[in-house]
């Protein structure tokens, strides 16, 4: 059986977040945060007690388990949200909240509904940022298959004829692109 990484092996979720403009006091929205919050938590550090990280799921036990680890680190400044990214209005956020959004490893929910792109683009404040990250073609092993992974050309292309301006396109990490967008 092959070793999958953990941790920063495949994800920096810190320092993507410091490449992506987090600052203090800011508004965050980490939606499909998954159980572990790989960036719902060094978010929450980022933006500080003045800040609030909204951790977005369609799947309530991943937010359960947001809750849980948020408790025991006494982490006081994220807010569990259900939430359907696929569903107008179906993240109940107020319009232009938002000063930074996370997307990672769900890219695909983008192609497959145009909902989650004017979701996105409805949530954020005007010069507010897009961090997207997903899985590269043809690096293989682990992650879902080629067939199911979706080019960054293919994301940014959807969020540019929405009016968004690419600040960054990156590799971030081994497996993964990114795409820094702002909202316009």
């Amino acid at each position: 059986m092959p070793e999958i990484p953990t941790g920063k092996a495949l994800l920096d979720s810190p320092a993507l977040i410091a490449a992506a403009g987090i600052d203090r006091g800011m508004t965050v929205a980490d939606l499909g945060c998954g159980t572990l919050g790989h960036f719902t938590f060094p978010a929450a550090h980022a933006v500080g007690g003045e800040g609030k990280v909204y951790a977005v799921d369609i799947i309530k036990s991943a937010l359960a388990a947001i809750e849980s680890r948020a408790g025991v680190e006494g982490v006081d400044n994220v807010q569990t949200l259900w939430g359907d990214l696929e569903m107008p209005g179906g993240v109940r956020l107020d319009d232009g909240s938002i000063d930074l959004a996370f997307l990672v490893n769900v890219a695909s929910l983008v192609k497959k509904s145009p909902q989650v792109a004017d979701q996105i683009k409805r949530i954020l404040r005007e010069g507010g940022r897009l961090l997207a990250i997903d899985w590269m073609q043809g690096t293989g092993g682990f992650g879902p298959s080629d067939d199911h992974r979706v080019p960054a050309e293919e994301i940014r292309d959807i969020f540019t004829d929405l009016g968004f301006t690419v600040k960054k396109e990156f590799d971030a990490g081994p497996n993964h692109w990114g795409l820094l967008l702002e909202k316009v």
